[in-house]
């Protein structure tokens, strides 16, 4: 079978990565990709938003599966037109994205069908806003409604933070994502990331993760698309992951289908873990950025062999079998990132930080210029190791991190420091 993967990010690497492994892939490409993901799969230069580039390319190379990686190309409906072109394509319609794509939508959902959640407000102008804020217990977080790359949420300390982010948000600072704000509660706990492949009612759990959203050690600093993850966290259990799928998965899936918006894909729960209670914070409607980098190196199971499942609703008749290492994954970046940052510099060292055991090195940004490695974005590698526990795993990604010799890149250096501290 010929497989596409859509996306160029480090997400989409570790996809190809998987399925290139895969006994059923015959040819295996990826739009736009990036210049690691060429090393996996063959790259083709049309991008997410480009649905009838992807169709006659689908139509041309016969195509029988598409994998669509990225939030924005799944919420504005490109499964949806792959599919109404005949092109078998892993993903939820736009309708059951607005998981994702509207956290208003999600919140509303919650509180009709039951689902332990933050407390919220959904306000559409600044007036609405300060007078939510005015009664609210700092600290107060504050969301952009849409999509706003991992940087539409704020948690403020005051009221008066809570005021200026509204401020900010209404008067355009995150685009058509802030047109609408939701307010809620700050939820006190640990944060966890728990996946699942879901078509319809049928729910097949995967495994959890751990990201680190701060851009800065002991997280601190402003909140990043992630700069590491890990899997699997202490934190989970078996007992955890009941209550998660009795109380929040499954209610979900079936919520969807009463509501006329069956979900089909990966879906991605941002859970707060108080006493052992799970609450949601929120969902993806897709595999997450970099936790995907340190599920799929876990996973024994044939990827394409899951997502082809997810898709034609057989998920009763697959299972996910995993390795009992733990993975973890350390993200590369560019300096000044998530602010401004420069594209352009030369990295060096990826070929022997690669030969190290069970490193593989995730591509995010990188393109290549007169044979040299070049960063081309803001998070531009994912360093993912495998160890018995998660201090090994940790001493292997940072032995590979430390072999990149790239000045103009920075990473956070306690990756995993839950799980170590936990013992």
């Amino acid at each position: 079978m010929n497989v596409l993967v859509v996306g160029g990010g480090g997400r989409e690497h570790a996809l190809c990565w998987g399925l290139a492994a895969s006994p059923l892939v015959d040819a295996l490409y990826c739009a736009p990709g990036n210049a690691g993901i060429a090393a996996d799969a063959t790259c083709v230069p049309i991008a997410v938003d480009d649905t009838p580039g992807l169709i006659a390319f689908c139509k041309e190379k016969k195509i029988g599966f598409v994998v669509v990686g990225p939030d924005g190309p799944i919420v504005d409906g490109l499964v949806d037109r792959l599919e109404a072109a005949g092109i078998p394509t892993f993903g939820p319609s736009s309708k059951a994205a607005a998981l994702e794509g509207s956290k208003a939508f999600t919140k509303e959902l919650c509180a009709r069908h039951g689902i332990p959640t933050a407390a919220f407000a959904r306000v559409t102008d600044l007036a609405a806003a300060k007078r939510h804020i005015a009664s609210a217990t700092p600290p107060i977080v504050v969301k952009a409604d849409g999509l706003a790359l991992g940087k539409g949420v704020r948690i403020c300390a005051t009221r008066a933070e809570a005021e200026q982010a509204c401020a900010e948000m209404f008067g355009g600072a995150l685009g058509a994502a802030g047109k609408e704000v939701v307010i809620e509660e700050f939820l006190a706990g640990e944060e966890l990331s728990f996946f699942a492949l879901v078509h319809g009612e049928q729910v097949l759990p995967l495994a959890a993760a751990q990201d680190h959203k701060r851009v800065g050690d002991g997280d601190t600093g402003p909140n990043t698309g992630g700069m590491g993850a890990y899997s699997q966290p202490p934190l989970h259990t078996p007992a955890l992951e009941r209550r998660i799928l009795d109380e929040i998965i499954r209610p979900t899936a079936k919520a969807m289908v009463a509501e006329g918006r069956p979900y089909v894909g990966a879906l991605y729960a941002g859970l707060m873990v108080h006493n052992g209670a799970p609450k949601l914070i929120e969902y993806n409607a897709r595999f997450g950025d970099p936790e995907c980098q340190v599920l799929i190196p876990r996973l024994k199971s044939d990827l394409l062999t899951l997502l082809m499942a997810t898709r034609d609703g057989t998920l009763n008749k697959v299972n996910a079998r995993w390795r009992e290492q733990t993975a973890l994954c350390v993200v590369m970046a560019t300096r000044g990132y998530p602010g401004a940052y420069d594209k352009g510099s030369v990295i060096e060292g990826l070929e022997e930080a690669a030969t190290l055991p069970d490193v593989t090195i995730f591509h995010a940004g990188t393109a290549r210029k007169d044979g040299a490695w070049i960063a081309n974005g803001g998070r531009v590698l994912g360093v993912t190791a495998l160890g018995k526990d998660a201090a090994e795993a940790q001493a292997r990604a940072y032995a590979a991190v430390q072999r990149v010799r790239w000045p103009d890149g920075f990473y956070r250096r306690d990756i995993g420091f839950r799980a170590i501290a936990r013992g």
